[in-house]
This record gives structure tokens, sequence and C-alpha cells, in this order.
């Protein structure tokens, strides 16, 4: 049976496959992406983890009950009290300071899709919010997935090992499940004008994702 998320990756297969599977995330499998561009990437998604907080504390201020506004506030502590410590430490292993982090300026790409998806929760609900922020949740999960399939990918010596890992890990992967479980049941609620609407948020969503990914092979 076709999940109404399924439904949703159809409507934009092409733009999805193009982001999933994005020459920046295979040259990442094989190791043999320029480190030059994956620091580029470091740098910027710290700027976008800062937005995806905001993402989150707007979640709370758009949700109806109680539960609604646990998930987003527990989604906004993780990310403010655990994952920027993560990440900050991650770059220090780049050779990235958190001073020069403090110091960077956002990139048009990181402007366009965290900006885009602001825009999509101040201007619609809850759901028009958690599809915006899908490709960036469920595509992580999806990709480092799909990378631990493919013949090419290289677990020996890869410099971007701990990456993989990490989005195919465990934890990750179960925060996939339960966002994908909050989406279907949400989406199945929905007419079809309503449906479609989303399709075009969710579309957007997933190019202005691919962009990113861009954005490290351009700006390396």
């Amino acid at each position: 049976m076709t999940t109404p998320f399924e439904l949703l990756k159809h409507r934009s297969a092409g733009d999805w496959q193009r982001y999933c599977e994005h020459s920046f995330v295979r040259e990442l499998a094989e190791g043999t992406l320029p480190q030059t561009a994956f620091r580029h990437y470091l740098k910027q998604d710290y700027l976008f983890l800062i937005q995806f907080a905001r993402a989150w504390g707007l979640a709370v201020y758009k949700s109806r009950d109680l539960c609604e506004i646990r998930q987003g506030l527990e989604a906004l502590k993780a990310i403010v009290d655990v994952e920027m410590g993560l990440h900050v430490r991650y770059c220090a292993d780049w050779g990235i300071s958190e001073t020069e982090l403090a110091g960077l300026e956002e990139s048009r790409a990181t402007l366009a899709y965290t900006r885009y998806v602001l825009d999509a929760g101040m201007s619609g609900d809850l759901l028009d919010l958690h599809v915006a922020l899908a490709p960036c949740i469920i595509g992580y999960g999806e990709i480092a997935s799909w990378i631990e399939r493919q013949p090419f990918t290289n677990t020996t010596g890869n410099p971007y090992q701990d990456w993989i890992e990490m989005y195919a890990g465990d934890e990750y992967q179960e925060l996939v499940r339960s966002e994908l479980e909050w989406l279907n049941r949400r989406l199945s609620q929905v007419d079809q004008t309503r449906f479609d609407r989303l399709s075009v948020v969710f579309r957007d969503a997933t190019r202005l994702e691919a962009d990113f990914w861009q954005m490290g092979l351009d700006l390396a």
C-alpha cells in the first residue's frame, strides 16, 4: 500500500532522485569529494542549524495541542542543547574553529532553503512546515541508507564515513520513522486540493535542498 508520503515523493520523483543521488552525495560515498567542498558544506550547515532551530520554534507556535507543542519543543531543545555542540566539535575535527563559525555569512543556497521553510510555516500551518522540512529530516536518512547500499561506496579510509554512519545509524533512522509516521497520519487527513498544494511545497523544498549540495561543489 502506497503511503501518503510516498505519493508526495512520487509527485516529485525526478527532483527527489536528483537530490538524493546528487554528485555531492555520490562523491561523499566514494570518498572522492574534495575536502574543501565538505568544509564549505559544514560551515553552511552550522548556519542552517540555527535556522532549523527557529523553524522548530515556529512549530511550537503553530501547534494546536500540548502533544505537538512538546514535540516541537523537544526538537528545538535537541538542536540547541545537543546538535549545535556536536556540530561545533565535528567542525573542529575538520579544522573549522567556533570563532570562524560565528563570523560566517549565509550563502544564497542557505538563505533560499531556510527562509523558504520559515515562510512555508508562517504562511501555512504546522503541516506545511513539516512538509517543507521533510527533504532535510527524511531526506538525510534516505540518503545515508542509499549510500550504504551502493557498490561504489567506500567504507575503508573514507574521510566522510562518520557523517554517513551518523545519518544511517539507529538514532537518526528512528527520528525519520517518527517523522514519517506523523506526516503520513496528517497527510491522510487532507483533501486532494490541499495535497496538491503541499506537493508544490515539497517539490520546491526538495529542489532547494539539492541546491544546498550544489553549493558545496560550486563554492569549494
